[in-house]
């Protein structure tokens, strides 16, 4: 039973990331984290996180999954997280 418990709870260990401009999906899957850079200074955003909003300052997104590390470069946007999902909208 202990591992069953621990199984559930390994996947909640992760976010759905969804980066998007009005035309174009960047990435739309789990991942463990993302991070950015807003005018306070770099940050990470992890599964559990608190509802969250930001303006993004120009910066290279930095988003893990179990089986890679994605970088996508950005001219800035909005990231809204809430419920485990990070959506970052690009060209608004």
């Amino acid at each position: 039973m202990a591992g069953e418990k621990k199984e559930s709870t390994e996947d909640n260990q992760s976010l759905h990331v969804k980066v998007a401009s009005p035309f174009r999906v960047y990435f739309d899957e789990p991942a463990l984290s993302i991070s950015g850079v807003n005018k306070t200074g770099p940050f990470d955003v992890l599964p559990g996180h608190h509802n969250f909003i930001t303006l993004l300052d120009a910066c290279v997104l930095n988003i893990r999954t179990p089986n890679e590390e994605r970088k996508i470069r950005i001219n800035g946007g909005v990231m809204h997280v809430k419920a485990d999902m990070a959506n970052v909208f690009l060209d608004v």
